[in-house]
Parts: structure tokens; C-alpha cells; sequence
């Protein structure tokens, strides 16, 4: 397998997101983005050239793959970023007959179209590992498979979460180590979660869950274990109350969740409330405070992934929004020797931190500096290392929108309006709300194509909360 360098990935990345948008305006079929992809970029293969024809990312593919076994009525099997990856570049690598059925449907291709007609394929060949049950599903034939599946969402999860914590005080008031697990699972399920949810939703339940706590805080005997899980809780409410706009309420609550993170010795904790805090105070207009308070958190933060994180989400970006161009490539320096000495790489949920999200940091502060060549190129790779309608490829598609206006603001509109069109309003955070007004002011005030359709649906965007204090539905 030939290698390709990290810089060459990038300029591959870049070209091919220039050329689906160019044959897009042409309103070119996605074969033909695959053939001048694979024309200008000759280290394409067929089957890497249909993902970006199409604008995904590896991970979005899997999700996609993913999402089609579960419509049919099957459980996923365990297809991962590392797997695609051979099979795009690899010569002696294949998916097996059941991916390739599942990747041809994916794409809306045909296998030759994709480079696996090599190898043999069948258009049942899911029922290699399924027999019958699967046939029976899709052909509308009789018996138990003829019906859907009922799927437990993570809707109905939030409330149950919820319950169960109440039941394990019901069983130990004081709140003894069951209560302990329990306050924690519900940590993380709502930090794993949490951008499956509007905000208002996880406000609510998250809230409740700190409500159920507050007793035990109280009692003689309360434990260093439930004071730190109120401290993540009060995080989270921070958090979601930024991203509900609800600027004051954020700092009261990411205070909170400081003050126990000290209290308890969870410097992890302490730390990312003071990050967060950063940017509170940065999206407000307040410089200085946000350096104080990054600062702050980068010296508490362990060594690792969450020094990395604090310096690459709260410190970088604040430097940056306060012209200190030397000073915030020193963060950036610190976040990536941080990363590569760190013992995980990444880690998920809300308190986590992964490649994407640093690509999105260094480009948002690369545009606060003026760096925009750069900034687009780090965005674009924010973009494609997110799944496609989440609020972190909201947040990068926006960011890149930002970099694109100075010389493709007809490019930047577009991805305006696709992010417009794919999250519905009770979903769009408020730092995805801000990143639009202010690309829509400067396209407007270019006179750019697409930048009055835009500004009209910004004008019609319902707020997150109205002025009786009820937020959206979604």
C-alpha cells in the first residue's frame, strides 16, 4: 500500500471538496464527481473517490452503514475507521460480501462503480449470516420479521436515567456507594449523549438528577464521590445553558462545578468548569477574563489529553480573540505535545476531546488572527473528521464557511444553508447561531449570491427561548 503523507491527505481532501462543489453548481451526478475526482487525484481509488463524490467522512460512512443494518432489522457489525481505510487504499484488502452489499447501498452505487466486482457479490448476500429472517423482511413476506423493530431511543433513556438514581436514594438516602455508581452513570450518560439531545430536553433531566443529589449534600455523612458527581452535573447545566444563550445562568453554574472539582481534589473537573468558564466570557466580549480564566484551567488540568484539551479549547482561542499571536501558538504547541505524549489519544462526550475538535479550535483562532488560508484548511479537516448533521460538523461547516467568504462567499452561503436545512432550529446551539449571524452580516455586506435568502432565514429563525422563557420543540 503506498503511503501518503498527512500533508498530501489534506491537499487530497481539500482538492476533492473543491471539485463535488464546482460539479455540484454544474448539477454533475455523483459519477461524474467521482470521475473528475479521480482524475485530478490519481491516488484516489474508485471507493474512496464515491465518499467524497458524496461529502462524507469515514466515520459518517459507518454511521451510515450502521444506521441501514438497523433498518433492516440487524444488529451492526463492528466496521470501524481503520477497516475503511484498507479497503480504500489497500490493494489486498476487501470488505466481505455482506459489506459490499451494505457500502453499494450506502453510496447508491453498483460494486464495479466502486472497484468490488472482483470479488463475487450477491444481492442476498446479507443472508450469508442471517438465513432467512432477513429475506423475510425485505420481501414483505409473513411471520414476526414483517414487523419493524421497536428501538429504545435515547429519548426514553433520559427519563429512566432519572428514575433509576431516584430509586437507588429511595434504597440509601444517605447516599451510600449505590448512590454513588449510579450519580456517576448518569454523568456519563449524559456527557456521552449529550448532542443527541436539544438542550432544553438534557436541561431539564440533568437539573432533576442535581435536585435528587441536593439531600444527600446535606446529610452528615455525604461523600466526596456525590459531591464530585454534582460537580460534573453542575458542569453539564453550564454547559447547556451556553448553548441556550443563557450567558449569566452558565457562569453561575460552571462556578459551582469549580468550586466542588477544588473541593473534592477532581482537578479534571476544576479545570474544564474554569475552560468553560473561558469561553462564557469570551463569547460575551470579555478578553481578559477569558485568558485569566484559561489560564486558570490549563494549570489545573493533569497532564495528558486534559491539559491538551485546555489549552487547545479555552487558551488558544482566547489568545487569539485578544491579538496575542505569539502567545497562542505556544498553547498550540503545548496542546499538541500534550497529545502526543498523552496515553489516549482521544476520548468521547462532552468532556472529551479528539482531533476534530482541536482542527476546529486552531482554525477558529487561525481566523481571529487573520490566518485564513489556514483556517480553511483546518476546518475542512474538522468537517471531515465529523459526522455529517451533528453539532460539532455544524460548528466546523460554519467555521469553514467563515474562512470561504473573503473569496467564495456563493461556497460559504451553500454551507450555510446546508447547515440550516439539516438541523432543525430547537437543535442549533447558540454558538452555531452566532457563527451564522455574523457569516450572513459579512455576506451581506459583500452583496455576495445567496447572501439575501440567507439573511432572510435568519430573520425568520425562531429564538431558543421566547420571551415567556418557553424553548423550542425538536
Amino acid at each position: 500500500m503506498a503511503t501518503v503523507t498527512r500533508a498530501r491527505r489534506a491537499e487530497i481532501l481539500r482538492a476533492s471538496q473543491s471539485i463535488r462543489m464546482r460539479c455540484q453548481r454544474e448539477h454533475s451526478t455523483v459519477e461524474r464527481i467521482v470521475t473528475e475526482i479521480r482524475k485530478a487525484l490519481p491516488e484516489v481509488t474508485a471507493l474512496e473517490g464515491w465518499r467524497l463524490a458524496l461529502g462524507w467522512s469515514r466515520a459518517e460512512t459507518i454511521s451510515q452503514i450502521a444506521a441501514l443494518y438497523v433498518d433492516t432489522g440487524l444488529r451492526p457489525r463492528g466496521l470501524t475507521d481503520a477497516m475503511l481505510c484498507r479497503w480504500e487504499h489497500d490493494p489486498t484488502e476487501w470488505p466481505d460480501d455482506e459489506y459490499t452489499v451494505m457500502l453499494c447501498r450506502a453510496y447508491g452505487a453498483r460494486p464495479e462503480q466502486l472497484g468490488l466486482d472482483r470479488r463475487r457479490t450477491a444481492s442476498d448476500a446479507i443472508a450469508f449470516r442471517y438465513g432467512q429472517a432477513h429475506s423475510a423482511a425485505t420481501h414483505g413476506r409473513g411471520g414476526p420479521c414483517e414487523q419493524e423493530p421497536m428501538r429504545m431511543t435515547t429519548d426514553a433513556g433520559l427519563p429512566a436515567v432519572r428514575e433509576s438514581v431516584h430509586l437507588a436514594l429511595l434504597a440509601s438516602p444517605e447516599g451510600g456507594p449505590l448512590v454513588v455508581d449510579l450519580a456517576e452513570a448518569a454523568v456519563e450518560h449524559y456527557a456521552l449523549n449529550y448532542s443527541k439531545h436539544p438542550p432544553h430536553i438534557l436541561f431539564e433531566q440533568v437539573r432533576d438528577v442535581r435536585h435528587l443529589l441536593t439531600p444527600s449534600l446535606e446529610s452528615h455523612g455525604a461523600s466526596d464521590g456525590i459531591r464530585r458527581h454534582v460537580g460534573w452535573l453542575s458542569a453539564l447545566l453550564g454547559n447547556l445553558a451556553f448553548h441556550l444563550d443563557d450567558m449569566t445562568g452558565a457562569r453561575a453554574h460552571l462556578g459551582t462545578a469549580a468550586a466542588y472539582g477544588a473541593r473534592t481534589g477532581d482537578r479534571r473537573l476544576e479545570a474544564w468548569a474554569w475552560g468553560a468558564q473561558s469561553m462564557v466570557a469570551r463569547t460575551s466580549g470579555r478578553i481578559t477574563d477569558a485568558i485569566e480564566h484559561a489560564q486558570r484551567g490549563a494549570a489545573a488540568a493533569p497532564s495528558g489529553l486534559a491539559r491538551a484539551q485546555l489549552h487547545a479549547w479555552a487558551l488558544l482561542p482566547a489568545l487569539a480573540a485578544g491579538g496575542r499571536s505569539d502567545d497562542a501558538e505556544h498553547a498550540l504547541t503545548t496542546a499538541m505535545h500534550e497529545l502526543d505524549t498523552a496515553s489516549q489519544a482521544q476520548a468521547p462526550g462532552r468532556f472529551g476531546f479528539d482531533a476534530a475538535e482541536l482542527a476546529l479550535h486552531q482554525a477558529e483562532a487561525y481566523l481571529a488572527l487573520g490566518r485564513t488560508s489556514d483556517a480553511r484548511a483546518l476546518a475542512e479537516e474538522s468537517t471531515s473528521g465529523c459526522i455529517s448533521g451533528t453539532p460539532g460538523w455544524a460548528a466546523a461547516s460554519l467555521v469553514l464557511a467563515q474562512a470561504e467568504a473573503p473569496n467564495a462567499p456563493h461556497d460559504a452561503a451553500q454551507r450555510a444553508h446546508d447547515v440550516l436545512d439539516r438541523i432543525p432550529a430547537a437543535r442549533l446551539r447558540s454558538t452555531a447561531r452566532s457563527r451564522l449571524s455574523r457569516l450572513t452580516r459579512v455576506l451581506v455586506d459583500r452583496g455576495g449570491t445567496g447572501a439575501s435568502d440567507l439573511a432572510e432565514r435568519m430573520r425568520v429563525l425562531p429564538p431558543p427561548i421566547d420571551i415567556h422563557g418557553q424553548a423550542l420543540t425538536g
